[in-house]
């Protein structure tokens, strides 16, 4: 596989539902074994599972020529089921509502197995940071 952008969450920024600047958006964790990726198909939150850790919301996200960046994330004390996935959502506050937005399974790191400790996600630093559109 490859990182790539859910479709509807594409959409949904250019229907003006989603804003990188303005709206809670965090990252989680996920466990292959309990989700099987359908990025043609998967639109909110409560469509994944196999969630093993969630972080705060993004900080200091940039929008730069369509590039989304974000200061890198920690989890912190992660325990559970190994990670191979990190989505990055817009979080609403109701998995129901909460719009996927990109799934990343090929970076520096992954998988990873928690220990209990901080996991920290630093993100890519390439022409694309986290995803462009």
């Amino acid at each position: 596989m490859a990182n790539r952008l859910y479709d509807l969450g594409r959409e949904s920024f250019l229907k003006g539902e989603i804003s990188w600047s303005g709206d809670n958006i965090k990252a989680v964790l996920v466990d292959s074994a309990s989700y099987t990726p359908d990025t043609a198909v998967d639109q909110f939150f409560d469509d994944i599972s196999g969630v093993v850790a969630t972080s705060g919301n993004l900080a200091s996200k940039t929008t730069t020529d369509g590039i989304a960046d974000a200061a890198d994330v920690t989890f912190s004390s992660v325990t559970g089921n190994q990670s191979e996935f990190i989505v990055v959502y817009q979080d609403t506050g109701t998995p129901s509502t909460s719009r996927l937005i990109a799934l990343v399974d090929t970076a520096t790191g992954l998988p990873v197995t928690p220990n209990g400790g901080d996991i920290t996600v630093q993100w890519d630093t390439g022409a694309n940071k986290i995803f462009k559109l």
